[in-house]
């Protein structure tokens, strides 16, 4: 299963300079709590931002078309094709940034793992994809109010892929979508 993981204010906004646009403990632990065990893909960029390196108990995958790269703790692979293709198909996979990759991802993602901010960055420079109603059916929302560690209301809100909008992958690494109606009756 391929999730994406991500946390946007209300222009879709992911981030300034490499940086997160606001700073809210419960969406790290949540970030930690969903991906601990998992796989996490992400371009190589977000993983310089990594404070840390490659973060512990999770496969860390960077996607860079670099060829010399090598990171420790991480496998580096030069496409998101070939990352996912080097991933089980039992694999649980999160898709962590950045905004790149995640436009990469949406026509393959299964479900998103929101965090939706209520509150606009003063300046950002990174942006997530437009998050469809008519692909992406919303299946939980779980409100946080502002208090003394979060500066701004947020939830945390999961979409699934609706059924009718299956994705198709050529041989080429192109995925593309079929919103066609089914021909049921």
């Amino acid at each position: 299963m391929i999730s994406i993981i991500a946390a946007i204010d209300q222009n879709n906004a992911l981030g300034f300079k490499n940086q997160l646009l606001f700073y809210l403990p419960a969406d790290l632990k949540h970030f930690k709590t969903l991906t601990t065990g998992h796989t996490i893909v992400m371009g190589r960029k977000t993983f310089e931002s990594l404070p840390k390196g490659a973060l512990p108990n999770r496969r860390n995958i960077v996607i860079s078309t670099r060829k010399d790269l090598a990171y420790p703790g991480a496998e580096v692979f030069h496409s998101l094709k070939e990352a996912l293709a080097n991933c089980s198909e039992d694999e649980k996979v999160y898709i962590i940034g950045g905004a790149s990759v995640y436009r990469q991802a949406m026509p393959l993602a299964d479900e998103l793992c929101m965090t939706l901010i209520e509150d606009s960055a003063p300046e950002a420079d990174a942006f997530f994809p437009s998050i469809d109603p008519e692909i992406w059916e919303e299946k939980s929302r779980e409100f946080h109010q502002a208090d003394e560690k979060h500066p701004c209301n947020f939830a945390f809100v999961n979409y699934e892929r609706r059924c009718n909008h299956s994705v198709t992958i050529s041989t080429s690494g192109i995925a593309s979508t079929d919103s066609s109606p089914s021909s049921e009756g």
